[in-house]
């Protein structure tokens, strides 16, 4: 029987991606906010862009849903894959690791 997950093409590489970690002076009170504060980011940074992949810490939440699933007992999680593996050039943490965003620019 095939394995329900498929082994990674290529090892994890995030040399090429920038890391931007914000740590607002006071708690952002849900993921909507760090999700528009991230934007907000990426907008600065790459101008036109496509949101690949998100964490909510708070809610246990990644989003492509189940992405995680493959990884259950690997060190890196669904959403980071995803997100490295799809091209993201920027990565916005806020909250050490509470909100984590995965960008990709978008020409246009």
């Amino acid at each position: 029987m095939p394995p329900t997950c498929p082994t990674p093409r290529r090892p994890i590489d995030d040399a090429r991606i920038k890391r931007v970690t914000l740590a607002p002076q006071t708690a952002l009170a849900d993921y909507l906010q760090g999700m528009q504060l991230a934007n907000r980011t990426a907008d600065d940074l790459l101008g036109n862009y496509m949101l690949l992949s998100w964490y909510d810490r708070d809610r246990n939440f990644e989003s492509p849903q189940h992405a995680g699933e493959c990884h259950q007992q690997g060190a890196v999680p669904g959403y980071v894959d995803y997100g490295i593996h799809h091209g993201a050039t920027l990565v916005v943490d806020i909250e050490d690791g509470r909100f984590v965003f995965y960008y990709l620019p978008v020409d246009l």
